[in-house]
C-alpha cells in the first residue's frame, strides 16, 4: 500500500519518516517522487487545516495521504500564534522572524507556559479519514537557543526540561514531540490498513 505524506516542508517531512519508521506493508511517497502543489492553509483550526491537506491530495493523487498541521499556543497570549502559527510575523516571513515576534510580545512577561499541539489527518481517496492529535506542554525561553529542530524550536523548552528543542538532538526530540504522539495514534489505523483489516473508526481526533 502506498502512502503519500503530504508536506512539502524537508525537515518536517523528515521528522514524519524517523517517527514512523517502516511499517510493514506500507511504503512511503514523498513530494520528490511525487510532486505535488501547496494546499493553501486557510483553516480556521488546526483540525480543518490538516483534513483539507489529506482529503485534497488523496483525491488529487489517487492515494492514501497522511498530513499534518501544528501550531504554538502560548497562554499569555491567548492562543496565540495558534493556526497562525507559521505566518505569524506576516506572509512570507521566516521563523525567524516569527520567533523574534514571539520574544518581543513576551518581553517581561510572566506567565511563559505555552503549549505544541499537532493534528495528523490520514483521507483514503474513497472519503474515509482519521484525525488524531498530540500535544506537548512547556514554556517561552527568554531568548531563542540551540540550533536544531526548525520554526519555534529555539524558544520553546518541554516541561521537565531545561532545554529549549533546539538544543536536542532529533531523537531526543522525536521520543516527546507533539508530532509523535499525533502520528502514533494514527499507527494502528496505518497497521490495519495494511494488513486489509476494519480500522479503528475515525471520531475524536484526540482518540486512540
Amino acid at each position: 500500500m502506498k502512502v503519500l505524506i503530504g508536506t512539502r516542508n524537508p525537515d518536517k517531512l523528515a521528522e514524519i519518516v524517523r517517527i514512523l519508521g517502516e511499517i510493514p506493508g506500507i511504503s512511503w511517497v514523498t513530494f520528490r517522487e511525487l510532486p505535488f502543489p501547496e494546499v493553501e492553509e486557510d483553516g480556521r483550526t488546526l483540525e480543518e487545516n490538516a483534513e483539507k491537506k489529506a482529503r485534497h491530495l488523496a483525491r488529487l493523487t489517487g492515494l492514501a495521504t497522511l498530513a499534518e498541521d501544528s501550531g504554538l499556543e502560548v497562554a499569555a497570549l491567548g492562543g496565540a500564534p495558534g493556526v497562525r502559527s507559521a505566518r505569524f510575523a506576516g506572509e512570507g516571513r521566516n521563523f525567524q522572524a516569527n520567533n523574534e515576534k514571539l520574544l518581543a510580545l513576551m518581553k517581561g512577561e510572566w506567565d511563559r507556559r505555552a503549549r505544541f499541539r499537532a493534528v495528523a489527518a490520514l483521507a483514503l481517496p474513497d472519503g474515509r479519514l482519521w484525525l488524531r492529535e498530540g500535544a506537548l506542554e512547556g514554556a517561552i525561553a527568554s531568548e531563542a537557543r540551540g540550533r536544531g529542530g526548525f520554526g519555534y524550536d529555539p524558544v520553546f523548552v518541554p516541561e521537565g526540561e531545561a532545554r529549549t528543542l533546539a538544543e536536542m538532538a532529533p531523537e531526543e526530540k522525536d521520543r516527546i514531540s507533539h508530532r509523535r504522539r499525533a502520528l502514533e495514534r494514527l499507527r494502528p489505523v496505518l497497521f490495519a490498513l495494511a494488513r486489509g483489516e476494519p480500522p479503528p473508526p475515525g471520531g475524536d481526533p484526540g482518540s486512540a
